[in-house]
């Protein structure tokens, strides 16, 4: 690097007039809608001062990093201004702009990327990425061609930014790929727009630092995180009551997809939390009977008649509770206070005498869950930012516990592990049920299905919306199914095939309603608890189909 930086002071002034040759309009021309009207810039690799002179010009504050003294000093003499701010500076660190305590509106890279060793990127994101403002953007503008002279020049990928953007919880935009401007061959650009969401009231930053800045490491805070971003994008229905600072979630609910985000990596391989030997739900006669069985075993409206299995699962689940009130939930608080974000309170029950039933009335039972109105609205909508960087820093966690170990596990082998339920495991009671009916159509043309060669589509696709509930599982023909992919139905398509949809369903459920209905009613907006109508159930998942492709912005089928 500093080789490449001694190059711009050595060759400040032919660079200077290369660069100033061209208006910022010309260069930065697919993303000029999104300079902002006020506020603060932060232009990393500023050079001749070039773009720091036009936004300032527009009425923002910029501070203009330039490592090469030459380059730099000849932009500050020529061009003096007092809204511009240069700063002696270079990534990966950015030392001296972490100590001006400032949040930008907008971080621009242009034409510096490709200067950063691939080693120390994810570093130097991690950094940038922290001083954005809420509704901030980075753009950073990637340089694909070998480098004509002594300047190191690395390859560069949009796909490797979208990873970093994926694990800081940032949203991703490719824009159009466009030729050098200034002529050159085999040299072309790509621009990509990043930006930290915000919802107005301070909530998605505050859920961001409790992941990524907060001081307290642990897994049990992420679990909870990515337990409630499961619940909000999954289970609208599952709120018992919805006010204007609050929503009160079931007890149960909560500590029943904690365990099934964790039994998948307890099953894999012992985890140890921050050095203990042991995680504090994990009881002798609780999760430890349950050995056996797998995350997939334990769904929302599952009927356990097995007597010992439901006595060891509800131990389980009331284990997990007390641990979440007592350790993340107390230990998660406001930044700068003690006051906790979350409230947890659990209730004295009974185990049960024989069978135990995971429906609403159940999992109500256990107690409640308190999340602040304005972490349940961005947990909903911004699911998709979220919960990779959960996963992203539940892997960091992981690997960082068990770094020393002679057998260490690798990064893989965590993602593996962290990955939500398998798909193909959970259609099985349908085809099951394909087998036992005389006729069965399929749900979105309507002709009759050929037993032997069929396929279990999800209606709203599984791989962006991660659901196995009952309602959601419909059969189909091959093609039509290869057809739709991971594809959204569109709501005249639904409307269509509204008849062929309410068949299925009331073919193949009726002798399964509670289950049917149990997951229909968590998982579906509008619902109350004790609906037990198809027509319901079928007109909630239009709107929950519009409800997906609002956040998602899937394409259409």
């Amino acid at each position: 690097m500093d080789d490449t930086i001694y190059y711009y002071t050595r060759n400040a002034e032919q660079l200077a007039e290369q660069y100033d040759s061209l208006a910022f309009e010309q260069v930065h021309s697919d993303w000029l809608d999104i300079v902002p009207a006020e506020g603060f810039v932060l232009d990393v690799g500023a050079g001749s001062g070039r773009d720091a002179r036009y936004l300032a010009a527009r009425g923002l504050t910029v501070y203009a990093v330039e490592p090469a003294d030459g380059i730099r000093e000849r932009a500050q003499q020529y061009h003096p201004n007092p809204s511009i701010h240069w700063i002696n500076d270079s990534l990966p660190d950015l030392t001296h702009v972490q100590r001006q305590a400032t949040k930008f509106d907008l971080i621009l890279l242009s034409a510096v990327w490709m200067h950063i060793a691939p080693s120390v990127r994810q570093r130097a994101f991690r950094k940038l990425s922290a001083l954005l403002k809420p509704n901030g953007k980075m753009v950073i503008s990637l340089r694909h061609g070998a480098s004509p002279d002594t300047r190191a020049m690395h390859s560069v990928s949009a796909d490797e930014l979208k990873q970093y953007a994926q694990q800081q919880g940032l949203s991703y935009r490719l824009l159009n790929s466009r030729d050098d401007e200034l002529g050159r061959k085999d040299m072309h650009w790509e621009t990509v727009l990043l930006t930290l969401p915000d919802d107005g009231t301070g909530a998605f930053p505050l859920i961001r630092n409790i992941v990524i800045n907060d001081s307290k490491a642990s897994t049990y805070k992420v679990a909870l995180l990515r337990t409630l971003v499961r619940i909000a994008e999954g289970h609208p229905g599952a709120v018992i009551e919805c006010t204007a600072t609050s929503v009160a979630l079931p007890m149960g609910l909560i500590a029943l997809y904690w365990l099934k985000l964790y039994k998948p990596l307890l099953d894999t391989f012992h985890m140890q939390q921050g050095g203990s030997t042991k995680l504090g739900f994990v009881k002798t006669n609780g999760w430890e009977t349950l050995t056996r069985y797998s995350a997939n075993d334990f769904y929302i409206g599952r009927s356990i008649f097995d007597n010992d299995e439901a006595k060891s699962l509800y131990r389980t689940l009331k284990d997990i509770s007390s641990t979440i009130k007592n350790m993340p939930a107390k230990y998660i608080t406001l930044p700068g206070t003690t006051s906790e974000v979350f409230h947890v309170d659990l209730q004295r029950t009974n185990a049960p005498k024989s069978s135990l039933v995971l429906d609403y009335e159940f999992l109500k039972s256990v107690g409640t869950f308190h999340v602040p109105r304005s972490i349940w609205d961005v947990l909903t909508n911004y699911s998709v930012w979220i919960e990779p960087a959960l996963v992203n820093e539940w892997v960091s966690l992981m690997e960082g516990y068990n770094r020393n170990h002679p057998n260490a596990y690798t990064q893989i082998d965590y993602l593996n592990a962290l990955r939500w339920e398998t798909p193909e495991r959970s259609t099985t009671k349908v085809r099951d049920r394909v087998t036992t009916l005389t006729n069965v159509d399929c749900c979105w043309s309507g002709s009759q299905l050929n037993k032997n060669a069929y396929a279990v589509d999800h209606a709203f696709p599984f791989a962006r919306w991660p659901n196995n509930d009952l309602w959601n599982l419909l059969p189909t023909k091959t093609a039509i199914n290869a057809a739709k992919s991971d594809k959204l139905p569109t709501r005249q398509r639904l409307m269509q095939s509204r008849d062929y949809i309410l068949g299925w369903w009331q073919q193949a459920w009726n002798d399964n309603e509670p289950e049917f209905f149990t997951q229909a009613n968590f998982a579906l907006p509008d619902l109350s608890p004790s609906n037990a109508s198809y027509d319901d159930v079928f007109e909630a998942l239009t709107v929950q189909r519009d409800r997906i492709k609002q956040i998602q912005q899937l394409r259409d089928w």
